[in-house]
């Protein structure tokens, strides 16, 4: 049971941070709503937003003049980063 859950949380960590990546590649590139990728890009960024959200704002509050770059998903890289070895080192 146990090597389950560290698999599943590893797996989910890896498919969080590929679609951090994405969403970040994706902010780079035009995408109309009449793009075939569209409906890929929708779901990820429905998948990161709810991360991203509130990084974003904790980093507003700290860091207000930053204009138009946004950390926050380098942030949550980190974090899932962080958790993932946290996880590991309680569990595994």
């Amino acid at each position: 049971m146990e090597a389950y859950l560290v698999t599943f949380v590893n797996y989910l960590i890896i498919a969080l941070n590929i679609a951090l990546f994405a969403r970040v590649i994706s902010s780079w590139i035009p995408i109309s709503p009449n793009s075939p990728l569209f409906p890929i890009f929708s779901i990820i960024y429905q998948i990161t937003e709810p991360i991203l959200a509130p990084i974003r704002q904790i980093i507003r509050q700290v860091l207000p003049g930053m204009g138009m770059l946004d950390f926050s998903p380098m942030v949550a890289i980190f974090l899932l980063w962080g958790i993932q070895g946290l996880f590991f080192r309680v569990v595994g």
